[in-house]
């Protein structure tokens, strides 16, 4: 038996505005909303989704899971992500290859890489 990827959840104490935040980043939309407490957002060209489910509290200190997306302009999409309220945590370079660690509105941790 394979298992395959259909979805990454990620805890929040009010996901619908998290959820239309991370719409509004990745270019998708809220393709299901379960009453407020889970909602599902679509991602355009790939199967997967991004969902953000209502729990009591979220835990304390670095996630243990997060996104690692790229773009072709780094430095655009860094002017962008922080102009959309997200926080720049720090900026790495390693043998040529660039990318920054941000958090979102939640203040979980992601990261952005140079293709």
């Amino acid at each position: 038996m394979t298992l395959s990827l259909h979805m990454v959840t990620v805890d929040s104490t009010d996901p619908m505005p998290l959820a239309q935040w991370w719409a509004e980043q990745l270019g998708g939309e809220i393709e299901a909303e379960m009453g407020g407490w889970y909602i599902i957002v679509g991602l355009p060209g790939i199967p997967q989704k991004v969902s953000f489910q209502k729990v009591d509290e979220t835990a304390s200190g670095k996630n243990r899971l997060h996104l690692d997306l790229s773009t072709a302009d780094l430095e655009g999409d860094t002017k962008r992500l922080l102009a959309a309220g997200a926080g720049l945590v720090q900026e790495h370079e390693m043998q040529g290859f660039h990318w920054n660690v941000f958090t979102d509105p939640d203040g979980n941790q992601f990261c952005v890489a140079q293709a």
